[in-house]
């Protein structure tokens, strides 16, 4: 959680438990080198102890790619796919705050948009957990649920 990690073919990325994080999958189909966000919270400027970059969708989508391009990436190449953002528990309230899931998910997507990265699929909301597997090989995005089918994207 609130990590990120950039890999080349044949390694592969994982991270568990995704319930209102987002996992932000970044590939270059050309170079195979990919990269994964485990996003906690959308920006970084909301919160006080913003220290670990990897937590927030603002930095660590940005430090990811700046990583991806060091180790051979062509920033033009990059595509996403996100996973995550769900609603784990339900509550009465309206309050926003209480949407982080859901905020993760938008903040993730106009990050993305600021950065000209290209969104190919996404697999968020709802109210149940995600793990996810980035194939370094293919850019397929898998994701795993309890008591929910495999889904690559």
């Amino acid at each position: 959680m609130a990590d990120l990690k950039i890999c080349k073919a044949p390694d592969s990325l994982t991270t568990l438990g995704l319930g209102s994080c987002v996992g932000v999958a970044l590939y270059d189909s050309s170079t195979k080198v990919c990269g994964l966000v485990h996003v906690m919270l959308p920006y970084s400027t909301q919160i006080r102890n913003n220290s670990n970059i990897a937590k927030f969708a603002d930095t660590g989508i940005v430090e990811c790619l700046r990583l991806m391009v060091a180790a051979g990436a062509n920033r033009n190449r990059i595509t996403a796919k996100i996973a995550g953002g769900a609603t784990m528990f339900t509550l009465s309230s309206n309050n926003d705050t209480m949407r982080v899931g859901e905020r993760n998910a938008a903040a993730c997507k106009e990050v993305l948009k600021k950065e000209n990265i290209r969104l190919l699929a996404e697999d968020t909301g709802l109210n149940y957990g995600r793990t996810v597997v980035l194939d370094g090989n293919t850019g397929n995005y898998l994701i795993k649920a309890v008591g929910k089918p495999d889904k690559v994207i």
